[in-house]
């Protein structure tokens, strides 16, 4: 019982949240975000409220919802809440406001101030305990950032389920990657209900932020992906099943997500799983659609675009049917939908919502009459979305919803009336949605005129009825009730009985009224066969006297010509042709029905030009019964009007009906418009029917002139008077193309028509083209075109219509007009153009208020777009005199009483007017001249230059600049000039002051435009009239230089330049007059440039100057305006690069003469009497200038010039010619040469200024190739100044580096010119100048000296002899030295001769740069540098004698404290040496040669010993076999290095640095002994033990030194080679027990040896493998050995732990016997009661390392032992007592029991 209570109390305390422990509260205290938990269970309530707050009120201002919780959770009393102490409806309550508040906080989670505040919710209310669920959900989103891995820190053991897979995490404090919580929401379907239900949660309260929803959005895509996957299965059913699985899973989740329209980032993220759900799911159609109609019931105006993205996405997953009702009626209410899907279709597929979408429009179209998606379809179909097949479903659905829509659905026929436009206006479409609507017409065998019909038969009457009854609807009582539906009998007994029959025309404007109601009952028979022939029966129809009547055929006229369907048009011709073929018409003329005939051939129904033709089949055919005629159908009574109707001669009728259009029926079947050409044909030549036919013989088919004009004549006076708008379009259409016959023009005949079309209102012109279905824009061209431009009657009657002001109100018919005027402007004649012209220019501007009418906009237009003539152009200008005289004379003040001011008010008001309209009318005519190509009208110009001056008198009165009006009219005279150049007829007046006028302009204007244009004005006339500018020159060079040439633009550059280029050369023309020269003539020229430089843009500069420097003459000005530069602004980097570039544009011989006269010029200004620079350069003008300061900056020219890349590879191709060319440049580069110097030589005295010319000097040498420029330096070197030559030699040595190795002519020339060299290094005293010299050999050997050996060879003794090598200079030896090392590199064999001299005196430098007081570390440098060239290509040369010298200077070079460079070229030639030279070679030298670097010190050695080991690793295993003799003495002498030392009283060497020798030495051995097999070594180790001990026994010193040096090489051994060489140990047992016999470790001087071989032995012992020390041989020898060494701890001055008692415990782990153990044992126990302390401390010691080391094989001679450590128990000796304890525990330790009953 009592264990099952406390189990229970167990249960409740783990699950209880209170604790009554301390311990536990102050832990649970501790639990923080931000705090450690130290800190944080440091802190009261109250200082953690203050922080927290301060967080909490930060939030608060950054967003207000935060406040509500001040009350609350932040409140002051908050501090005294405990959750353990509140109800549970309390806490129900809290938890509530906690999980608002966090919801709200997350989005902002990332900032201090948000942690804070969730820091006291934690710390006070301990919502990681009660809330846990909601916390973590709330810092999910931010998995990674440190705070999440905080919170994981301070969770409870238990938290919620879903939440358990944080358990790992929590553990090991790391964030959860992104992949764990995709898995465990794909896997657990609990957690992705978690953080979803939390999501729309929060989205609900409107508390949502993007981070969470775009962890949610990601999450659920990748679970759902998962999902799927998981989900996936071969069977179509289990599949199905799993899809709907997931479907209700998710589903309710995306239901409400999607409905969330105040949260569109959550609508979008729905989208996207969807999308994904659906992409990667096997869903049926209804559940996408189901799927579909949730989003759009959704969507808002910013998750629109979105969601249509998402619902194409989803079309495509879904069978190609037409949307559901929910989705269709949602897509209707979007806005510009076709524009949208339009811009989706660029990155997403579209065609399948835009087909099923289509269809569904039509659906509701048929089922509700609904016409708004048709629209949609119209813009849908011409943007290729739909493919063909789409697109003839929609197509063939469109046609079925024509035939299935009727009056139950579509009462008042608009449904069906949008329908038919909408098929009409398809079937009408061009391209590949064109060809398919063919196809699915042809495939469904559909007759688009029958359905036409069928939607439009029942529209028209019922409209005509209704406009019926409106007009009697007063008169009738029951108008308001609607008329019942009546069939076609009704209608027709009604109509029967109540119409009345009438005998007037229905051509008439206004037909009667019984035309409406027959009309109405003709369309309603017109399906029906039966109908129509009941129809015709009907009293009023009257077509029993057609014949007689006009009424009949009329009827029939107005609805074959009429706006009706096409079977009514049909129908109509067919009724007519049937009622001719009766007998009663054969002696009857019906030529009035051709005119009409002929409209019904060209209409766009081809079965009722059929049908037209059958009809003018049969009215040929009476034509040829009624040749004599009494009775003309319609001559009186047809139209309105007292006019007879138009008529022709029996002849003519037969003409034109038989021979004109009888030919061309089928023709005219097929084509609408050949009906017009062929009437255009017929009437417009006397051969009408010969180039329609071919039958030109054929005399019966002439049409006269007579005849043409009598047809002519007939069917325009039927186009005038008929009613019907088609009819005269369709008739003015071929007529309008016949410009008259015999002298009678088409104006004469259908100017009534345009007269009457033209008089009609606006109103009435727009009612009756819209009742008749006629485009008014094409009747208004039409109409227009009947007037030709012979016909001076139509033009006139053109120009007053055009004036009238109502014709405003028909603006396309005005515009119309103006056009037709324009098109028959080349064909007037010269008067009449005068004429029209003068008149457009009135219109154009009769407007005074500055506000032209549609009337002179296009009189305007109009005359810029004609092309006028001189004679008009010169009118126009004259005018502008008048209209400028008129603007400017003050009119005359009336006699009446006011006052001063108001007259003078008036006056200036009416005179401002008068000028502005002046300004206008001077304008619009400057834009005519400027249209009207000025170059085609030169005589223009002086009018145009009396304007200029009349606009610089406007300017004074309007205190404007006219700009604009100046520019009008310097354009139109630029332009004229260059025709005065051509045509040398036209003169120039040159009284008129032009010139003066320009400069005028071009001073006073402030528009760039005016200048510029000015500008290049008078650059034209200079170039035609010099002499009318030319006196203006300056001003104008002037003026640019402080306006033009500062300006950046592209254009302002052309005019600079074409000023220039014009005007410049006249003017230097009448320089060159003078008796100056040219260049000093246009000095003032150029120093306006020069002072302009600054201010020039710099992108403009280069081309202003060289276009100067092209017109003025490069050849003579060039070096003239560089040299203004320079003096002007000074040699600065700017100007000098400038100078550079524009230098480099000219070809090499104008630079070079540019060059040799700026050195003239700068000679010139050290004459007494200065020339060309006083003018140039102003000296005389300025007494102060210095001429050594100008010339100082004229000389940093040069040397810049002569740097030019360019000017080099200029000179280098024309010098490889041998022609006139390179001739010249030879000779102007010698003129060049010498004069620099020249000049150098003259200012000597001068040092800044020679040094320029120095400078220059090299610059110029380097211009030659290699060849030319060698011949020039031989020819210098000749020279006696031998600063010069040394200048030469240096620019040399420059070139030689610069020439490439695989230059042939290079090579060849600087190989032939090394004799030269070689020579000066003989002969020449100058060291400088052998330097050099020396340098130049050694740069031409080591770039050619490979392709020819031979001729560096002598070079080489040259530089190895006396004069070079031999003489004592240090910098010449040094140079030398180099130079043969570069030379050994290139000759190799070839050198063999040289090196016996040379050599030995490089060891002789060597030796003497290292000595004291001659120090040299360049002379030592350049000496190895030979030595390592020699090893490397000639290491034979350097053995025997040469090798131990160089190892003597080298020891002695390592002790000479050199610098760094020094030791490093020293190292580099002995370590090459180590590599190259031959084994034998080197080793032995190095034997002989380790005396001498012992005697040189430690450094010395150290070298040597590095390249030894070196020596030894490069060279082979059998080298150094076959020479193991000399290492084995090097060895052995390098061992006894410390006994020599000694012998020799040298104290040199301290005991590190020979410590570090012998370490060294140690390795090298060993890396000698990796090389040798035991066969070679063997001996040598023998050899080596028996010499270690060879000297004499009374010279212990040295017996001990030697062995010292041989035991640290010994120990090393043991140690790295360990079993391998344990064999050896034997020939060590009996020096080392010797050696430990003969020791004392007391004495200092033995105690190092004593210890190198008792850690020798040590590490023999320790690698023991193979049973060497059991052998009782090899034990008995060093073991009694070891044991007495206890002895000399009596002394008490040694340690013997650390050195013999290792050596005592390897040997015995090593010696593994029993028996030797004891014997081991027993002597230490005899040692154990010595005498001595010590000893017995030793002892001891020894006895607890071995039984550590070997433990129970130890204490098996436990027994023996016991004795002892009882005696030893009571020892006098604390320390050896203390120790025997120790050794006791241990014994114990490893035994396992107490000693002490073994003890007593």
């Amino acid at each position: 019982m009592a264990t099952s209570l406390a189990a229970q109390l167990a249960q409740i305390a783990a699950g209880s949240k209170n604790t009554l422990d301390l311990k536990a509260q102050k832990a649970a205290h501790s639990k923080s975000l931000i705090f450690e938990a130290r800190v944080a269970a440091s802190q009261n309530y109250q200082t953690l409220y203050s922080i927290c707050r301060e967080g909490y009120d930060e939030l608060c201002h950054l967003d207000a919802r935060f406040a509500s919780f001040a009350s609350t959770l932040f409140s002051e009393q908050s501090q005294d809440e405990d959750r353990s102490q509140m109800s549970a409806a309390e806490n129900a309550e809290l938890d509530k406001r906690i999980d608002s508040f966090l919801r709200l906080v997350g989005g902002r989670l990332r900032l201090m101030p948000a942690v804070k505040a969730v820091e006291w919710l934690i710390r006070r209310f301990r919502i990681h305990e009660y809330n846990t669920a909601i916390l973590l959900s709330t810092f999910l989103p931010y998995h990674t950032i440190p705070v999440f891995v905080t919170l994981l820190s301070i969770l409870p053991p238990t938290i919620p389920n879903e939440y358990r897979f944080l358990g790992p995490y929590v553990k090991s404090l790391t964030s959860p990657p992104r992949a764990v919580l995709v898995h465990q929401a794909t896997h657990h379907p609990e957690f992705l209900s978690t953080i979803s239900a939390y999501t729309l949660e929060t989205c609900r309260n409107q508390q949502q932020y993007p981070a969470l929803i775009s962890f949610w959005g990601g999450i659920m895509i990748e679970a759902v992906n998962g999902m799927l996957d998981k989900m996936r299965s071969g069977r179509r059913s289990i599949q199905r099943s799993n899809d709907q699985t997931l479907l209700h899973q998710i589903g309710p989740v995306l239901s409400e997500a999607l409905v969330m329209k105040k949260v569109p980032s959550l609508q979008i993220a729905s989208y996207m799983v969807i999308v994904a759900f659906v992409s990667k799911g096997n869903l049926d159609d209804g559940t996408i659609t189901a799927l579909m109609e949730q989003l759009v019931a959704g969507w808002t105006t910013e998750t629109l675009r979105p969601g249509l993205v998402c619902l194409s996405i989803l079309a495509q997953y879904r069978s190609p049917k037409q949307m559901s009702r929910k989705i269709t009626k949602a897509l209707l209410n979007v806005s510009g939908l076709p524009e949208m899907l339009d811009d989706i279709s660029k990155e997403h597929r579209i065609e399948k919502l835009s087909n099923g979408f289509c269809l569904a429009l039509i659906d509701r179209l048929v089922k509700k009459g609904d016409t708004a998606g048709l629209q949609f379809i119209e813009s849908i179909v011409p943007k290729k979305t739909l493919s063909d097949q789409q697109l003839s479903v929609v197509f063939k659905s469109l046609m079925l919803a024509a035939h299935k829509l009727d009056d139950s659905v579509d009462e008042n026929g608009h449904g069906r009336q949008a329908l038919a436009a909408t098929i009409i206006r398809l079937s009408q479409t061009t391209g590949d949605a064109g060809q398919v609507f063919a196809k699915a017409i042809s495939d469904t065998e559909i007759d688009i005129e029958a359905l036409e019909m069928r939607l439009d038969a029942k529209i028209r009457p019922k409209a005509i009825a209704n406009e019926a009854q409106e007009g009697t609807g007063q008169d009738d009582v029951d108008g308001d009730v609607p008329m019942a539906e009546e069939d076609f009998e009704t209608a027709f007994e009604r109509i029967n009985q109540h119409a009345t029959a009438t005998p007037t025309s229905c051509l008439l404007p206004s037909p009667p009224d019984v035309f409406t109601d027959l009309c109405s009952l003709y369309l309603s028979a017109v399906p029906d066969r039966g109908n129509l022939a009941t129809f015709q029966r009907a009293a009023a129809v009257q077509r029993g006297d057609a014949p007689k009547n006009v009424f009949f055929f009329t009827f029939l006229i107005r609805i074959w010509c009429g706006p009706y369907p096409t079977l009514a048009r049909l129908s109509a011709i067919d009724m007519a042709k049937e009622r001719l073929k009766n007998n009663d018409c054969e002696s009857v003329d019906f030529q009035s029905l051709i005119p009409y005939c002929i409209a019904a051939l060209s209409d766009p129904a081809k079965k009722v030009r059929r049908s037209a033709a059958d009809l003018l089949t049969v009215l040929d055919g009476l034509a040829v019964g009624t040749s004599k005629a009494s009775m003309r159908w319609g001559s009186q009574d047809l139209y309105e009007g007292t006019e007879p109707t138009p008529s022709l001669e029996e002849s003519s009728n037969r003409k034109l009906v038989h021979n004109i259009l009888m030919p061309s029926l089928e023709e005219c079947v097929l084509n609408a418009d050949h009906v017009h050409a062929v009437i255009q044909t017929s009437l417009g030549s006397s051969g009408s029917r010969s180039s329609l036919d071919g039958s030109e013989k054929d005399k019966k088919s002439h049409v006269s002139h007579s005849t043409r004009l009598a047809i002519l004549t007939f069917l325009s006076g039927h186009a005038v008077q008929t009613s019907l708008l088609a009819v005269k379009l369709r008739l003015l259409r071929p007529l309008n193309q016949i410009k008259g016959v015999s002298g009678t023009t088409r104006t004469t005949l259908l100017l009534p028509l345009l007269q009457w079309w033209v008089s009609l209102p606006a109103k009435s012109a727009q009612n009756l083209c819209s009742e008749q279905n006629v485009d008014e824009s094409v009747f208004d061209t039409a109409a227009v075109e009947t007037v030709v431009p012979s016909d001076s009657q139509g033009l006139e009657f053109l120009l007053e219509s055009v004036q009238q002001p109502s014709i405003s109100a028909r603006e396309n018919l005005l515009h119309n007009m103006f056009s037709r005027i324009g098109k028959m402007w080349p064909s007037m004649k010269t008067e009449a153009r005068n004429v029209v012209a003068e008149k457009l220019l009135h219109m154009a501007r009769e407007d005074l208020n500055g506000e032209r009418s549609l009337i002179a906009s296009e009189a305007a237009d109009l005359l810029r777009h004609v092309e006028l003539t001189t004679e008009i152009l010169l009118a126009f200008l004259d005018s502008l005199q008048n209209t400028a005289k008129m603007a400017t004379e003050t009119p005359p003040n009336k006699r009446r009483r006011t006052s001063a001011s108001e007259s003078s008010r008036g006056i200036r008001s009416e005179s401002d007017h008068g000028l502005t309209h002046a300004l206008r009318q001077v304008t619009f005519v400057l834009q005519l001249v400027e249209g009207s190509d000025p170059v085609q009208h030169p005589h223009l110009l002086n009018a145009l230059f009396n304007t200029l001056s009349e606009l610089q008198h406007f300017r004074t009165l309007l205190g404007s600049d006219l700009g604009y009006l100046q520019n009008l009219v310097l354009r139109s005279l630029l332009a004229m000039v260059p025709a005065y150049k051509d045509d040398k007829t036209l003169k120039i007046d040159g009284s008129g002051g032009h010139g003066d006028l320009l400069v005028n302009c071009i001073q006073k204007s402030s528009s760039p435009a005016v200048q510029n244009t000015a500008l290049l004005l008078v650059a034209s006339l200079a170039n035609v009239a010099p002499d009318l500018v030319l006196h203006s020159v300056m001003p104008i060079f002037t003026f640019m230089g402080s306006s033009v040439l500062r300006q950046s633009d592209d254009y302002s550059a052309h005019v600079i330049n074409q000023t220039v280029k014009e005007v410049v050369p006249p003017l230097i023309q009448s320089l060159r007059k003078g008796k100056k020269s040219p260049v000093a003539g246009a000095s003032e020229l150029l120093l306006s440039f020069a002072t302009a430089f600054e201010h020039i843009p710099s992108h403009r500069r280069f081309g202003l100057f060289v276009s100067l420097l092209e017109t003025l003459g490069s050849e003579e000005f060039l070096f003239a305006l560089l040299s203004m530069l320079v003096d002007k602004y000074g040699s600065t980097a700017d100007v000098l690069s400038f100078s550079n570039e524009v230098f480099n544009h000219f070809p090499v011989e104008v630079q070079l003469q540019s060059l040799i006269k700026l050195l003239n010029l700068i000679s010139d200004l050290f004459q007494p009497r200065p020339g060309l620079s006083a003018a140039l350069l102003g000296i005389n003008e300025d007494r102060d200038r210095d001429p050594k300061k100008i010339a100082l900056a004229q000389l940093d020219l040069p040397p810049q010039l002569l740097s030019s890349k360019r000017l080099s590879s200029q000179i280098s191709k024309l010098t490889e010619r041998d022609d006139m060319d390179a001739a010249k440049v030879r000779e102007l580069y010698s003129t060049l040469l010498e004069d620099l110097l020249s000049l150098a030589e003259s200012l000597k005295g001068h040092k800044a200024l020679h040094e320029r010319c120095g400078d220059a000097l090299p610059r110029l040498l380097n211009l030659l190739s290699i060849g030319e420029f060698i011949k020039a330096v031989e020819n210098l070197l000749d020279r006696p100044d031998i600063v010069i030559r040394r200048k030469v030699l240096r620019a040399l040595q420059v070139r030689i580096d610069r020439e490439g190795q695989a230059d042939p002519t290079s090579r060849a020339a600087l190989l032939a010119f090394l004799p030269q060299l070689t020579a000066i290094i003989r002969t020449s005293d100058d060291m400088l100048y052998k330097y050099t010299a020396v340098e130049c050999v050694d740069s031409i050997a080591e770039k050619y000296g490979k392709k020819d050996p031979e001729a560096v060879a002598a070079a080489a003794m040259t530089i190895a002899g006396d004069q070079c090598l031999g003489q004592t200079d240090i910098r010449l030896r040094s140079l030398a030295l180099v130079c043969l090392a570069s030379l050994v590199d290139v000759l190799q064999d070839g050198m063999v001769p040289v090196l016996p001299s040379a050599i030995p005196k490089c060891l002789a430098y060597m030796q003497e740069s290292i000595a004291e007081g001659t120090k040299s570390s360049s002379l030592h440098n350049a000496a190895y540098t030979l030595m390592h060239a020699l090893a490397q290509h000639l290491p034979y040369m350097l053995s025997g004698s040469y090798l131990q010298q160089l190892l003597a200077v080298s020891s002695a070079s390592a002790e000479a404290s050199l610098d760094t460079e020094s030791n490093d070229s020293r190292l580099r030639c002995l370590q090459f040496l180590a590599k190259t030279v031959d084994a034998k070679a080197i080793f032995t030298a190095l034997e002989g040669n380790w005396t001498v670097a012992a005697d040189h010190g430690f450094s010395a050695m150290l070298e040597f010993v590095d390249i030894l080991g070196l020596a030894i690793d490069k060279h082979s295993k059998s080298d150094i076999a076959k020479n193991v003799s000399s290492l084995s003495n090097i060895f052995f002498s390098a061992f006894d290095l410390r006994r020599v030392k000694h012998s020799q009283g040298d104290e040199s060497l301290s005991a590190r640095n020979i410590s570090r020798i012998e370490d060294t030495v140690n390795a090298v051995a060993l890396r000698m002994v990796y090389k040798l097999n035991d066969a070679a070594f063997r001996p040598v180790f023998s050899q080596l033990m028996d010499w270690a001990v060879s000297l004499p026994k009374s010279d212990t010193t040295g017996r001990n030194l030697r062995l010292l040096g041989v035991f640290g090489f010994l120990q090393t051994f043991f140690d790295s080679l360990k079993s391998i060489v344990t064999s050896y140990a034997s020939y060590v047992i009996d020096p080392a027990a010797a050696t430990l016999k003969a020791t004392s470790p007391k004495n200092a001087d033995e105690r190092e040896l004593w210890r190198k071989v008792l850690s020798t032995l040590a590490k023999c012992f320790e690698h023991d493998q193979d049973d060497f020390w059991q052998a009782p041989a090899h034990f008995s020898a060093v073991a009694p050995v070891l044991t007495a060494q206890l002895l000399h701890a009596a002394a008490g001055t040694v340690d013997l732990a650390h050195d013999l008692t290792p050596a005592l415990v390897e040997l015995a782990a090593a010696a593994d016997s029993q028996d030797h153990h004891k014997e081991l044992n027993g002597a230490l126990l005899r040692h154990l009661r010595s005498e001595h302390a010590g000893v017995r401390l030793a002892s001891v010691r020894a006895e607890q390392r071995l039984t550590d080391r070997l433990g129970e094989d130890w204490l098996a001679m436990l027994p023996e032992m016991l004795p002892y450590i009882s005696e030893l128990q009571e020892d006098d000796d604390e320390d050896v007592e203390r120790e025997t304890q120790r050794w006791i525990v241990g014994i114990e330790g490893i035994l396992g029991e107490n000693l002490d009953a073994m003890l007593q």
